[in-house]
């Protein structure tokens, strides 16, 4: 029974078998030309009670973002934490646009992180800034700091801060299906839940406090939400068929999912404290992977009642259907971006397939990906880079891609198999 349910999710939702290996490590394969020089200089004052090296974390985030370029420490002349100390003449040889100084305070028990973005050409401060936090929240101030730094050059929000959620599959054994939650790095990894019974379609609460998922623990797909503070998780569905693809609406109290509870498989409305569900989409064609778009007016979604997979947005009060993609014939999965005027998908060019990005209100399309059956995307919450899954050197990774496809790097890991990656919004951390 789990293998005829797993078969037909594998066609609706468009699994190739793509799988990662766990423990995240970062690797930048394309940046922009000439990305901009900044010297981030190792933060003075008192360690860390873990020796973590702010410094170091904001270098990786930077260089991460492909529009920034680190200038190695062993070429820095001297080690500045503060303003007075900056010799600009030495910042200049070395090529650097920018200078990130900083100083670590222990105060009863919190760490007191001042740090200021200089500007070397112009000779003048950018900003002045002060975080205090626990140690055990070092790397998220570390993270807020590339957020910082990131933004007030590139005049785009930054999203280090932020989190993924992804399935990591063992293969074999008991408790082989694990949800793990990490840093957008990576990093400190978490087991959200495990079981011996696949877990499918992670997806984040818009607050970021709740996941909800599909999972095959009772014998057959049902959707589980789980509280990401208290660890509690409810089922909330059960019903004979499929049960699959939950996306959260934009006030969290609506979860739009896929029932072939009546005989074929149909986008359904799910109001979450009530439990009263809506018929939304009524054709004999296969109706799935709904999407709202951002002001919860209406959803995009996956179809192949013009005889291939193709991208449909309706409305939910009026029900009106509008087709969305021409180009090609499969394009699945999308995923709309946090402005609303565009979505990604999996596309399928010269029988391939790419991640694509699309305006909805033109219709131009841009293939962001030349990697091979790629899937999944994820856009995160700034709009500038998108998270996704496909192959490398015959191996399974995540890979990312910005959405003018400038910036491109991977994500490989040595244990585990890891795939449908879902990215947080921004999170109060």
């Amino acid at each position: 029974m789990i293998v005829r349910f797993l078969n037909i999710f594998i066609f609706l939702s468009v699994f190739f078998s793509i799988v990662v290996y766990a423990e995240l490590n970062i690797e930048v394969t394309q940046g922009v030309e000439n990305p901009t020089p900044i010297a981030i200089v190792p933060f003075g004052g008192v360690l860390l009670e873990d020796k973590t090296s702010l410094s170091d974390i904001v270098s990786a985030d930077l260089l991460r973002s492909g529009l920034l370029q680190p200038i190695p420490r062993a070429d820095m002349l001297s080690l500045p934490s503060q303003t007075s100390d900056i010799i600009y003449r030495d910042w200049r040889i070395l090529g650097a646009n920018y200078l990130l100084i900083g100083n670590i305070k222990l105060e009863v028990g919190e760490y007191k992180l001042t740090y200021e973005l200089v500007d070397v050409l112009a000779q003048r401060l950018v900003f002045k800034k002060t975080l205090t936090v626990l140690n055990s929240k070092a790397r998220n101030a570390a993270h807020q700091i590339s957020d910082d730094v990131y933004e007030a050059i590139t005049g785009i929000r930054g999203a280090f801060n932020t989190q993924i959620i992804y399935v990591e599959d063992f293969g074999r054994g008991d408790k082989r299906y694990r949800l793990m939650k990490a840093d957008a790095d990576g990093a400190r990894e978490k087991v959200l839940f495990q079981s011996d019974q696949p877990l499918l379609s992670p997806t984040w609460s818009n607050d970021g406090t709740q996941v909800a998922y599909v999972s095959f623990e009772t014998t057959r797909p049902a959707i589980f939400r789980q509280n990401l503070i208290t660890g509690a998780r409810e089922q909330l569905t059960n019903f004979q068929g499929l049960n699959g693809a939950p996306s959260w609406s934009p006030d969290d109290k609506t979860l739009a999912l896929v029932l072939s509870k009546d005989g074929n498989p149909e986008i359904y409305l799910l109001e979450i404290a009530s439990k009263k569900l809506r018929r939304l989409t009524v054709n004999s064609a296969i109706d799935t992977e709904p999407n709202w778009n951002n002001d919860g007016t209406g959803i995009i979604f996956t179809s192949n009642r013009g005889g291939s997979p193709q991208i449909y947005q309706m409305g939910v009060a009026s029900g009106r259907v509008e087709r969305l993609t021409f180009d090609g014939n499969y394009n699945a999965r999308p995923r709309v971006s946090p402005d609303g005027k565009s979505f990604v998908m999996v596309h399928r060019h010269n029988d391939i397939f790419h991640i694509a990005w699309q305006d909805i209100a033109s219709g131009d399309i841009r293939i962001l990906t030349q990697t091979w059956l790629d899937e999944s995307p994820t856009i995160a919450p700034n709009g500038a880079l998108l998270l996704y899954a496909t192959q490398s050197n015959n191996k399974g990774v995540l890979a990312a891609v910005s959405l003018d496809a400038g910036v491109k790097y991977l994500l490989p890991s040595k244990k585990g198999n890891v795939r449908e990656p879902a990215w947080s919004p921004y999170l109060n951390q």
